[in-house]
């Protein structure tokens, strides 16, 4: 694979991160706006997201056996903020039985790729969050709604049920006190792509978040769950081209915008449909075309492909300050889909990376700030370059806030 045409904005964007502010195409750095200085009591969370991989992969080399070890690591490389999934459809059904997980794919590293088993949900999520806050780093609690062999998905009928099995994961987590190292509730991730919320019926495609009847069920969802949890951040967590609909739609309910961003999902999926590339979830195939074409396409043009990204950045931040709501992005910049693999360089990854999170952090917006979503230690290449996650996480935490943003529930947790 060629590195010839190098990253022509390297430097740029590097000497960017190192000061914690961008300005890249006309952006101001907020760092240059004299009303940003007083936010300096807040930062910006730099947060990672482990999925459900943080208990499904504990088998040997796995990457999360040791949760000492992979927690210290996480804090070594400047990350105080983890997105996990807290299985709380598990938790709701018993908290202490065992699951099998029926894989959701098999060519991916997030989760397990074959049938696996899981016990002892509710203590292992308070196990693991004792774990992350006297390390100082905050819990970010999401679902994927894992399948198991008893799929007790479907018990979720209602709104009203999808508020309850997250009560009663929050009632255990309040009793082992450790509701102060929540940072936000995301009820269901990437509302409502069918593979994740197939309890939701009939279903919607994926990124069509803003049809109304699935905004109607999850704002009562929330609204539901709040009743409970009043200081609690809650929300819903996004994905797709739909980004303009968060100034055409009611999302008041929501405490947070926590929309993914990814370069190659964007412009209709424009990258990934010149490679013909599909989500393979159980043929390699799909890997196979990311070998023979993904950085080529990349460095045949990248400031085409650099411009896709910062203009969607730039729309958010846009609609953040015009709705005065906090943006958070735990799914990130480049590719959706990558990994260890031959002929496959995680150079040209870590570069997009690099411009999509100094520039979401130099906009003053994002209140919690991502490196990509490969960031964990089954990611080796990625994971072992400590200097660059170092550089990435201080730009997050050192890049001036919007104060306009205290207004909001989220800005007492970070």
């Amino acid at each position: 694979m060629t590195h010839a045409n190098n990253f022509q904005r390297r430097e740029v964007i590097s000497a960017a991160a190192a000061a914690g502010a961008l300005t890249l195409a006309g952006t101001p750095s907020m760092a240059a706006q004299p009303k940003a200085a007083k936010s300096k009591a807040k930062k910006a969370r730099a947060i990672t997201m482990w999925d459900f991989s943080w208990l499904e992969r504990r088998w040997p080399g796995a990457g999360y056996e040791d949760w000492d070890r992979a927690l210290d690591e996480l804090a070594e490389r400047g990350y105080d903020a983890v997105r996990i999934d807290a299985f709380p459809h598990f938790i709701a059904a018993d908290g202490n039985r065992e699951w099998t997980l029926i894989p959701c794919w098999n060519t991916q590293e997030w989760g397990s790729p074959a049938r696996n088993t899981i016990k002892g949900v509710a203590p292992a999520l308070h196990e693991f969050m004792r774990k992350c806050k006297v390390r100082g780093i905050k819990v970010a609690l999401s679902s994927w709604f894992r399948e198991a062999t008893d799929d007790v998905r479907m018990n979720i009928k209602t709104p009203a049920d999808l508020a309850r099995v997250w009560q009663v994961t929050l009632d255990g987590i309040k009793k082992a006190g450790l509701l102060d190292t929540v940072l936000w509730v995301d009820v269901v991730n990437e509302w409502p792509g069918p593979r994740w919320c197939p309890y939701f019926q009939p279903p919607l495609d994926w990124g069509q978040w803003d049809d109304p009847r699935g905004l109607a069920y999850i704002k009562t969802a929330i609204e539901g769950l709040r009743l409970g949890y009043p200081e609690l951040p809650i929300l819903f967590s996004t994905m797709g081209t739909r980004s303009k609909q968060f100034g055409e739609v009611d999302i008041t309910f929501l405490d947070a915008i926590e929309h993914h961003i990814w370069m190659a999902a964007l412009n209709n999926g424009e990258f990934y449909n010149i490679l013909k590339y599909e989500y393979e979830l159980f043929d390699p195939v799909g890997y196979e075309k990311l070998q023979n074409g993904a950085e080529q396409l990349y460095r045949s043009k990248p400031e085409y492909w650099q411009g896709i990204l910062t203009r969607e950045i730039d729309i958010m931040a846009d609609i953040s300050r015009k709705l005065n709501k906090p943006l958070a992005t735990t799914e990130c910049w480049g590719l959706v889909d990558y990994k260890d693999y031959p002929l496959l360089n995680w150079n040209w990854i870590k570069d997009l990376c690099e411009l999509g999170a100094t520039r979401a952090a130099a906009t003053g917006q994002w209140v919690a700030i991502s490196t990509s979503n490969f960031c964990g230690p089954q990611f080796v290449g990625m994971w072992s370059d400590i200097a660059w996650h170092r550089r990435m996480t201080t730009a997050i935490k050192n890049a001036p806030l919007n104060p306009k943003l205290a207004q909001g529930k989220l800005w007492s947790r970070l």
